[in-house]
């Protein structure tokens, strides 16, 4: 029988609690870090990692406006996020080489949203494979890279 190891999930298994408050609105006020894992910050809108992602690269795109859908968005907003989509896209292609990706929106509940109150873009890198018997089966993901080192890679890649 082999074994994967991943103890960094046993933190989360044992001890998560739901954040009070939106968990993009508290990010905003604090300084950029591995910890509230923004990579980059817009006029309108920033770029963050998802603490739990799908993939390595897994971003997402936030407007500063805390609405629950796009069409609550001005104008400037939803095409800043768009840009910094494209760019984001960029940015995971130089650095993971990814085989595709996904894009989405979920806009409530019942959509799929985590977090409804605050919509956001989900940018997740995919290669063939990604879903394989531990996602399928066991419901578990196994991510080859720490979420740190992650957010070191694509916060150095987004600027350069």
């Amino acid at each position: 029988m082999k074994h994967l190891w991943s103890p960094w999930r046993k933190a989360y298994v044992q001890n998560h609690k739901k954040e009070e408050g939106c968990i993009f609105c508290n990010r905003v006020g604090q300084a950029d870090s591995s910890e509230n894992l923004i990579v980059f910050r817009g006029d309108r809108a920033f770029v963050i990692l998802n603490r739990f992602p799908y993939n390595n690269g897994h971003l997402m795109i936030a407007p500063y406006a805390h609405q629950p859908s796009l069409e609550l968005l001005d104008a400037e907003a939803r095409a800043e996020m768009m840009e910094l989509a494209a760019r984001a896209i960029e940015v995971l292609r130089a650095l993971y080489r990814p085989e595709g990706f996904n894009l989405g929106v979920n806009i409530g509940e019942v959509a799929g949203a985590g977090v409804a109150g605050h919509v956001h873009l989900h940018v997740v890198p995919r290669w063939a494979g990604d879903t394989n018997f531990m996602s399928a089966l066991g419901e578990t993901r196994v991510l080859p890279e720490a979420l740190e080192e992650t957010w070191e890679k694509v916060r150095q890649g987004w600027e350069r």
